[in-house]
């Protein structure tokens, strides 16, 4: 069986790292991905899709990355269930395993 994805996307906001009671690095993050086919008005939709970085990868992105600045993200697809007054709601993930810097706009701009 397999569980793995790769995406490349432009990141949406800069990145918050944020820490666990237990001392873990974490942060979340949205990639815009385009998609490589025109719907029926002949126009590229987009799809937003929520990534959870942990550790070291949450780290260096945090670090390196800033909103515009396209990243390749190779991970697995986890499930989580939250239930909140009795009802359960099921949320897909995307955790990061490993994040590509790939370009980034501040580079463009001093290009400039």
């Amino acid at each position: 069986m397999l569980n793995q994805v790769v995406l490349v996307g432009r990141l949406t906001k800069d990145l918050e790292l944020t820490k666990t009671e237990g001392n873990k690095h974490y942060s979340h993050i949205t990639l815009a991905v385009p998609r490589s086919f025109k719907n029926m008005n002949g126009e590229y939709e987009t799809d937003f899709i929520d990534c959870i970085l942990w550790d070291s990868v949450a780290k260096s992105t945090s670090e390196y990355c800033h909103k515009g600045d396209i990243v390749g993200v190779k991970g697995r697809i986890q499930n989580e269930v939250v239930e909140k007054e009795g009802i359960k709601k099921y949320y897909m993930n995307v955790i990061a395993e490993r994040v590509t810097f790939l370009s980034s706009n501040n580079q463009k701009k001093a290009d400039e």
